[in-house]
């Protein structure tokens, strides 16, 4: 008997690793998305695509319409992908008996809050930047004493993120949207993705950003860091943790690794694992071997880089050599000459994005989890109107429908 599985986002290139290595392995793969199309539904490896609410236009309505989707197409495990994960912690109780990629959700939102993570580390052992709430006295006074980061508690793809100037005022706080001030460390960034099984981890990818949209990487390169590594696997045991977690560090002059904010899910360093690895270390963790790496150390969002560079030949940009380098080089996270529609349909099935971030005069990435991202109480962060999620419902390979 065929196995299914519930992917609960297909628009972005990491959901399309995952559907990807499900259905290699045998599974069949349902995706849950509020757009009517999107990346992963252009893809052979995507047997059915479920358009349910975005969380934004209401939490209980959205886990309600993945529990339905779950159920009605007999899905035994649920793989959160992004930012939804947040959302997807509250689903087990709609679930008995499906197992769902997530832990308890006090834990997932309390690594995902900007402060609530540094709290975290600090009890577990591991470092993290001097961090106190933004209108606070404390954060008046690291604020006094040197460069310092301000960033929305929430923060999602670097939005509302600012790296203040020396001795540059701090904003003023605002209840509405709660902040933390950082202490900055100046030195490397690190970005990393690992994939876990009770406080083991199965794999772990360090890498960092080459090319970047806004503040969000889209050509990106793997490295090996001993140091990072350690807190990575230090963290992750002290938590306990189950499924996937990601996490944003600095590395001073001086070899000390800081934690600067976590997220408790996937991440772009997803695409550096071997393929084929991924569904087997999702299903069935315990008997997994480690995961191994792909070949490639650098890997690029094509239509965003794309993007980029012709940005920098408008703007005379001293980097567009580099970019052109980096696009005609490097290669794309989502071809496959096997399955080629989701690179080449993307301008159509990302339409609804790509519209809004022109729109709005930001990122892609900036835009992308929008409808999907964590917020508190049932108030979405932005507005959500019907242009925002295009009318359609279930649809299916057969029917060629992306």
């Amino acid at each position: 008997m065929t196995r299914t599985v519930l992917i609960t986002l297909g628009r972005l290139p990491k959901a399309l690793d995952i559907c990807r290595s499900f259905a290699r392995a045998g599974w069949r793969v349902v995706v849950a998305e509020p757009h009517a199309r999107h990346l992963c539904g252009a893809s052979s490896a995507v047997a059915r695509s479920i358009q349910v609410p975005p969380p934004a236009a209401g939490k209980r309505a959205y886990l309600e319409a993945l529990a339905d989707a779950a159920r009605q197409e007999g899905a035994e495990l649920v793989v959160p992908v992004s930012e939804e994960a947040m959302h997807v912690a509250f689903l087990p109780p709609l679930l008995p008996g499906v197992r769902v990629l997530t832990m308890d959700p006090q834990l997932v939102l309390a690594l995902h809050h900007k402060g609530g993570f540094v709290a975290l580390c600090r009890r577990i052992g591991v470092g993290v930047p001097e961090t106190h709430p933004l209108g606070s006295a404390e954060a008046a006074a690291l604020g006094a004493a040197g460069r310092v980061v301000v960033k929305p508690v929430h923060s999602c793809s670097g939005r509302g993120v600012r790296v203040l100037a020396e001795r540059e005022a701090l904003p003023a706080a605002d209840p509405a949207a709660p902040a933390i001030v950082q202490r900055f460390v100046p030195g490397e960034e690190f970005s990393s993705c690992t994939l876990a099984h009770a406080g083991q981890v199965l794999g772990t990818v360090v890498y960092r950003g080459v090319q970047f949209a806004g503040s969000v990487a889209v050509c990106f390169e793997r490295v090996t860091h001993p140091a990072v590594e350690d807190w990575i696997t230090r963290a992750v045991a002290a938590l306990g943790w189950s499924g996937f977690i990601s996490f944003d560090l600095r590395v001073d002059a001086f070899g000390g690794v800081f934690g600067i904010e976590c997220n408790p899910r996937t991440t772009s360093g997803l695409h550096f694992f071997e393929p084929a690895d991924l569904a087997p270390a999702i299903a069935e963790p315990a008997r997994a071997p480690p995961l191994r790496f792909r070949p490639q150390t650098r890997l690029q969002q094509f239509w965003s880089c794309l993007t980029e560079t012709q940005l920098s030949l408008l703007r005379r940009d001293p980097a567009l050599g580099r970019n052109l380098r980096n696009l005609l080089t490097t290669r794309d996270v989502c071809w496959r000459a096997r399955d080629p529609l989701p690179l080449l349909t993307m301008p159509w099935t990302a339409w609804p994005i790509l519209r809004e971030a022109a729109r709005k005069r930001v990122p892609f990435g900036e835009v992308a989890t929008l409808d999907i991202g964590w917020f508190e109480g049932e108030a979405p962060p932005v507005p959500v109107t019907a242009a925002d999620v295009e009318p359609g419902t279930a649809t299916s390979r057969t029917s060629a429908a992306i």
